[in-house]
């Protein structure tokens, strides 16, 4: 094999001295370019990285002690012989075409490769390979940096097994799990993320997180996960949350939520493990229907007995009253005004005592414990709809939307969730043979109380039943019994608001509720 270049052996420091100045003629002391030449020297000596010099005809010309370890000669076996020596037989032709484009001038040169060791052994190592020019501006050698790449290529092989290996774990776990930074956009999507939430991974990686929630909860992850990295706070890092998720095709189901602070140096970055609740809710759902069904029939026990007790009660007033009027009768048909009179007083006093004990027994009947606090209604609703809605299928569209200052109210938090329940789950009924299913839940600032809405694209009311659809035994399910509604709103009017049911437009059906706001009172309740 001949090499590109003109035949003669330089040394580096030769090559360049008709360059350089040398020592001073008269005084013999260093001149500053020889300074400049021993601190250079001193630099490739003590690299770690192999440095090389050569001519044009690939004899080596210099060696540092980097090249001495790495491949196995002195610079005495080697200076003044060809590189050659180093190079694999299967790579001379590479290594030539490569002096012939430092001849060209194209430059610095870079490239992956191999080299010889001196017993023979191959390594892939990084050549940065530049011309050496002199005086003139000509080129005349070349100078080789060569950096051992077992070692990287080693790491490198072990980062890809454990991506491999944490990359099939991840796709197994049944659990999504996605990766975001510190404003909230996602980094990584696993393989069960993409089953739950029905994007693909490219769809969604680089979007913010909240393209996979609910309102409200959307604006509360717009800056949410960059908290914890920027001011040190932990809101929400590592406990568990119910949440409502949106799949790509707009329908919601239940999850919990774990977001876990990734801790790494010079890097805010979170992972969230998110788990499908949908059949966990189904079978409490199923615990829930089966514990209401005894509730309900120990319900209507207890209203068998109290309107038992209260017929007995008003009837002895009514027996009385009953008497009486025939002595007012009588007295009447003699002529006797003032014992007729008499006898009218006591009949209205027996009235009287016959309201009071209904009263009382209505005030019984409806009489409820409220541990009433401040509860953020946002998060009160989307644990209401996602107790509510487990078992329903992708058909259904949920929207919740919560004015900001209608965020908090006073309430019993289950009792009221009690209510959305039922509401949502009467309206996810109704709208059964519906073209369009969607359930909105939205809360407005009404005065002194808090306005919530449960809205369905369902047939709306049936006209026998919107004017007596609170009162006992009044339903609008065929196999219902009417005790719900009526027990909704004792619940909401012992918190001192109101219920009532609507048409909306096109059909729509309408419950609205009221509830007092934090630091005003339950006075007045707004329609």
């Amino acid at each position: 094999m001949t090499w590109p270049g003109h035949a003669g052996v330089q040394h580096m420091g030769h090559a360049t001295a008709a360059a350089m100045p040398g020592r001073d003629s008269d005084t013999g002391a260093w001149t500053q370019s020889d300074w400049a030449r021993f601190r250079l020297a001193s630099i490739v000596e003590a690299s770690d990285d192999a440095i090389i010099g050569t001519d044009l005809n690939g004899t080596v010309t210099h060696w540092n002690h980097a090249a001495d370890a790495r491949f196995g000669y002195t610079v005495d076996e080697i200076v003044g012989r060809s590189i050659t020596r180093v190079v694999p037989p299967d790579r001379i032709d590479e290594a030539a075409a490569v002096y012939v484009r430092i001849r060209q001038c194209e430059g610095v040169v870079r490239y992956e490769t191999e080299r010889r060791h001196r017993n023979w052994n191959v390594v892939p190592v990084s050549l940065t390979l530049s011309p050496i020019r002199d005086g003139l501006n000509r080129v005349i050698g070349v100078t080789k940096i060569v950096r051992d790449l077992r070692v990287p290529r080693r790491i490198h092989l072990e980062l890809r097994r454990r991506e491999a290996l944490l990359r099939s774990i991840l796709d197994t776990v049944a659990d999504a799990l996605i990766a975001i930074d510190g404003c909230g956009l996602i980094q990584s999507f696993s393989a069960a993320a993409e089953r739950l939430f029905g994007f693909t991974a490219g769809e969604v990686i680089g979007r913010n997180v909240n393209v996979l929630m609910t309102t409200p909860y959307r604006r509360e992850h717009d800056g949410y996960p960059a908290r914890p990295g920027e001011t040190g706070e932990r809101h929400g890092i590592g406990t568990a949350r119910i949440a409502v998720g949106r799949r790509e095709n707009g329908t919601t189901f239940p999850m919990e939520l774990v977001v876990e602070d990734a801790n790494l140096p010079g890097e805010v970055l979170f992972t969230c493990v998110i788990r499908d609740l949908t059949e966990r809710r189904n079978r409490e759902r199923r615990l829930d229907e089966s514990r209401a069904a005894l509730i309900h029939a120990s319900r209507l026990n207890e209203l068998g007995r109290m309107v038992s007790a209260a017929s007995h009660a008003v009837d002895q007033p009514l027996a009385a009253m009953a008497n009486t009027i025939g002595d007012a009768r009588q007295r009447l048909a003699a002529g006797d005004q003032f014992g007729a009179r008499r006898a009218v007083e006591r009949i209205a006093e027996q009235a009287g005592r016959a309201r009071e004990i209904v009263r009382r027994h209505r005030e019984l009947a409806r009489q409820a414990s409220t541990e009433r606090r401040i509860e953020n209604l946002p998060e009160t609703i989307e644990e209401a709809s996602a107790l509510a809605l487990p078992g329903v299928d992708d058909g259904l569209k949920l929207e919740i939307q919560v004015d900001d200052d209608a965020s908090e109210a006073v309430i019993d938090k289950v009792q009221i969730q009690q209510v959305l329940m039922n509401l949502m789950r009467n309206a996810v009924e109704a709208m059964a043979h519906s073209e369009r299913r969607e359930l909105t839940v939205s809360a407005t600032r009404a005065g002194a109380m808090i306005e919530i809405r449960v809205a369905d694209t369902g047939p709306g009311l049936p006209a026998r039943v919107r004017l007596g659809l609170f009162e006992p035994c009044v339903t609008t399910r065929p196999d219902g019994m009417g005790v719900d509604l009526s027990v909704c709103r004792a619940i909401v009017e012992a918190h001192g608001g109101e219920l009532y049911g609507e048409d909306g437009d096109g059909g729509r059906t309408v419950f609205r509720l009221t509830v007092p706001r934090p630091g005003e009172p339950a006075s007045g309740q707004a329609r």
